[in-house]
């Protein structure tokens, strides 16, 4: 069978060839689930294993007849789910958590897989099955939301014309979330993206929690004096927050009454410490203190625990997993961006010539960026230097150094042996929370302190686009904004059609011409910016248009094989009022 690596393909949907890199054992190692480094006990999800020198071809004709699951089913075992055996040619940076060698597990192909392969016909004319032009816009606008801003909502006068956002999952169940609201007692909108890591516990309760924080860390002493006292009286509470949210963002019942006493603790702290020199909130202040109080409050509930094993167990898992967070309030021409982890936030700027630039208002908190890099390493002592990022992750393990959650890379290794020993038996079976990571000398390894950026709007910054890392993997930025400032101005500006280097016939060329005319004269079938959006990250080409058959293979990926292509996919794109903020510059 010789030595060969399980075939895997790459992100532009090749299947790539064999690598001989295994040994005779005739296994592979598996990089593990995107986000968690350890192997889970079973699975019933098998995947391609090493030893499998079958044609190449063979798999062209089983992903379009949609017998692909059928092949697995009868090729190995693996004990992961959602896993791609390991190869050179397998991008790592698509894992959120890389497997520390210790940790990796093996997959098992079973004895007569050459034979079944080879027994089975298959026509050499295979029959297509694509999704359909209406399939494909059922699923990408599954989960599209939009919300228009009054005018005039009884206090002043918006700066935000409105937003659209959406969704596509690659991970079942899906780990990214979003929030949007406007905030009742202060002026301003809060809007935010949520990447989720090992799960989607802690992403969930900071897309419930956070901008509760937020509202109440911007509230004045005597606001905070009025909701305490209509606790204390059982009077009714002002709202605080009016939620824009999609019927498919869910909202924990169960956990309301934990997740309100903590907020109750953090305000009446707040009441404590006001001196009363001063009524001038500082927005930036206020977002990095909220951040970090979560954060605070999630590794205590989780240290508390709680009667009810239901919530016991909830909030360890919200503790144990973790959330990057990218969150913007916007107030009048105010525009702060609080962001923690590799979520991103870009504004779109349209110059005098009508031609689309990109502004970024926040920096990714990885190993890409210098300034974070050395932040981390002054944090510990010298001799940790080579050891508290490796591989460009920190500890070997995480891709951001900033998070919510993610206790493994902040508690103490003393504290995290008593909880797991006192918590319920789900938690102690759990084999992710039961390693160390390597090196483990002197936590925390991890904040979730955000990184804030403040902006000034002006008439010529016309959106804000609100993303996590599964739109900036696939799209440049200033594609980005240009697909999104074409389509909020429904028309293209001029440029030169780019082939990359391919070699194009005059048909091709005039294909793409014939279609870039088609689009300048039609109205875009697509009603959300959000969705327009994630049309073009799935399914453009390498012309840079949207390819339908292409988009169709993409979103028709079985659960199994769509996380190998890509990340989950979250998007809000904030409009802006261009009058008004113009307005707001001719008062000054």
């Amino acid at each position: 069978m010789g030595r060969f690596c399980c075939r895997c393909c790459c992100p532009r949907g090749l299947w790539m060839l064999s690598a001989p890199c295994c040994d005779d054992r005739r296994m592979c190692v598996c990089p593990g689930p995107r986000r968690i480094g350890i192997p889970v006990r079973s699975s019933s999800l098998p995947l391609f294993s090493d030893a499998m020198p079958a044609p190449t071809q063979l798999f062209f004709p089983l992903i379009r007849n949609c017998e692909l699951s059928r092949v697995y089913g009868t090729a190995c075992y693996c004990y992961h789910k959602h896993l791609c055996c390991s190869s050179p040619y397998v991008p790592q940076g698509r894992l959120r958590y890389t497997p520390h060698p210790a940790y990796a597990t093996f997959c098992r192909p079973k004895e007569n897989w050459w034979q079944y392969t080879q027994g089975r016909r298959y026509a050499s004319t295979p029959q297509k099955f694509y999704l359909t032009p209406p399939q494909v816009n059922s699923i990408l606008k599954a989960n599209e939301y939009s919300f228009k801003v009054p005018e005039f909502d009884g206090k002043n006068v918006s700066s935000v014309l409105g937003f659209d956002s959406n969704q596509l999952p690659a991970n079942a169940p899906i780990e990214d979330r979003r929030s949007a609201a406007t905030c009742l007692q202060t002026r301003g909108m809060l809007l935010g993206v949520f990447d989720g890591h090992a799960g989607c516990a802690c992403s969930q309760a900071v897309s419930e929690r956070l901008f509760y924080y937020i509202a109440v860390s911007l509230l004045p002493y005597e606001t905070l004096l009025e909701i305490e006292n209509a606790v204390e009286s059982g009077r009714a509470l002002l709202p605080i927050l009016q939620w824009h949210k999609h019927p498919n963002d869910y909202f924990s019942k169960e956990a309301s009454k934990l997740y309100f006493n903590s907020l109750r603790t953090y305000w009446q702290e707040l009441i404590d410490l006001n001196t009363g020199e001063s009524s001038d909130i500082d927005v930036k202040e206020a977002l990095i203190n909220a951040f970090k109080r979560l954060d605070n409050d999630i590794s205590l509930e989780a240290q508390v625990g709680d009667p009810n094993s239901f919530l016991n167990y909830l909030v360890l898992r919200v503790a144990f997993s973790g959330a990057t967070a990218c969150v913007a309030h916007v107030d009048g021409v105010d525009l702060h961006v609080a962001n923690t982890g590799d979520s991103r936030a870009m504004l779109g700027v349209q110059e005098e010539d009508g031609s689309w630039s990109a502004v970024t208002l926040s920096n990714d908190h990885n190993a890409q960026n210098e300034r974070e890099l050395e932040r981390l390493k002054l944090e510990h002592p010298k001799n940790e230097a080579k050891s508290v990022v490796k591989q460009d992750r920190l500890l070997g393990l995480l891709m951001p150094f900033r998070a919510f959650g993610d206790v493994k890379f902040k508690w103490s290794i003393d504290l995290q042996k008593r909880v797991i020993e006192s918590g319920p038996d789900q938690l102690n079976e759990n084999e992710y929370t039961k390693f160390i990571p390597p090196n483990y000398y002197t936590p925390p390894y991890l904040t979730a302190e955000p990184e804030v950026t403040y902006h000034r709007l002006r008439p010529q910054d016309k959106f804000l686009v609100l993303a996590t890392d599964g739109l900036w993997e696939t799209m440049h930025r200033q594609d980005v904004v240009r697909i999104v400032g074409e389509y909020l101005t429904g028309m293209h500006h001029q440029q030169p059609i780019a082939v990359g280097g391919y070699k194009v016939t005059l048909g091709q060329m005039h294909g793409l011409l014939t279609e870039r005319r088609t689009k300048m004269s039609s109205v875009f079938e697509d009603q959300n910016a959000a969705t327009h959006l994630i049309r073009h990250a799935v399914g453009n080409n390498e012309f840079g248009t949207v390819d339908h058959e292409r988009l169709s293979k993409m979103l028709s990926l079985p659960e199994e094989l769509a996380r190998m292509y890509r990340d989950d996919i979250t998007i809000i794109v904030v409009q802006f009022n261009s009058h008004v903020v113009g307005a707001y510059q001719n008062q000054e």
